[in-house]
């Protein structure tokens, strides 16, 4: 058992941090010193607190009684949220993974897509219908480098059209990579001459995979295969299997949380092995 803020102990679970990267993720998070008088919990179990949440799925009131309360970890997040951290987080780490696989440390190219999260008693008041997907539910449309790691990403109720948010992930990703994307690929729900103007505008060729048309059983298409692969790893956890969230930004932030759990321990290894060398 480790310590514990306020002289408890607890068994550590598998989303915690190790004390590597706490060390690293530490300095985004804290937004007042921890001697301060306003501070009653430690960040690292409230952190802690927030990746049991995101990978075990649980409602916030139902968070395990070893860690920080609910309404503390929630408080705490959302003043995460409104500060960009967890977006800062996740820019900074995207460039130390892609230049230790051998990359440029900004992407030229990225991939759109949007994926339909089913609503909930909770997200249902702004939820919208799929008629593709025959779901209600919210639409997350995000655009992920070609590793597959989260550029930027807004969230609209579901009937809303994929080629509508071009504009806005263009220049939402522009302003994330400092001009650097040059090439955006898509499945055919961004076809049309108005996505094409909206990527256009932000220094963007907007380019449309489009399915072959003798098309039999599963196709692995060229580039798109990449943000499935990223719905993928979000699938593994349960807090985005659907929308639980009363508000869109809520539900925005927690995909950007998910992700930096997954981007962590590849940015680990890769600092590790640039010092050793």
């Amino acid at each position: 058992m480790r310590p514990y803020a306020g002289g408890m102990s607890r068994k550590p679970y598998p989303s915690d941090l190790s004390e590597e990267e706490w060390a690293f993720v530490a300095p985004y998070l804290t937004l007042m010193t921890e001697d301060a008088p306003q501070r009653e919990h430690s960040l690292r179990e409230v952190f802690n607190a927030l990746r049991w949440l995101a990978r075990a799925g649980a409602p916030w009131r139902m968070l395990p009684n070893d860690f920080p309360p609910w309404a503390a970890v929630y408080q705490q997040f959302r003043r995460w949220s409104d500060a960009g951290c967890f977006e800062a987080l996740v820019s900074d780490m995207r460039p130390i993974i892609r230049a230790g696989q051998g990359r440029q440390e900004q992407p030229s190219a990225v991939v759109l897509d949007g994926r339909t999260l089913q609503s909930t008693c909770e997200s249902g008041p702004r939820a919208g219908y799929d008629g593709y997907k025959r779901r209600k539910g919210s639409k997350v449309h995000m655009a992920v480098d070609t590793l597959g790691h989260l550029i930027e990403l807004t969230v609209t109720p579901a009937n809303e059209q994929e080629r509508s948010q071009v504009k806005q992930l263009c220049e939402a990703v522009q302003r994330a990579t400092g001009e650097k994307v040059e090439v955006a690929w898509a499945d055919q729900g961004y076809t049309g001459e108005q996505a094409k103007e909206d990527a256009a505008a932000a220094g963007i060729e907007l380019r449309v995979v489009k399915l072959p048309e003798a098309k039999k059983g599963f196709v692995l298409l060229p580039r798109r295969w990449v943000v499935e692969r990223s719905f993928a790893w979000l699938a593994r956890f349960r807090r985005l299997s659907r929308d639980f969230e009363r508000l869109p930004e809520v539900l925005a932030s927690l995909h950007f949380v998910v992700f930096a759990m997954l981007m962590l321990p590849q940015t680990m290894m890769f600092l590790g092995a640039s010092q050793s060398s």
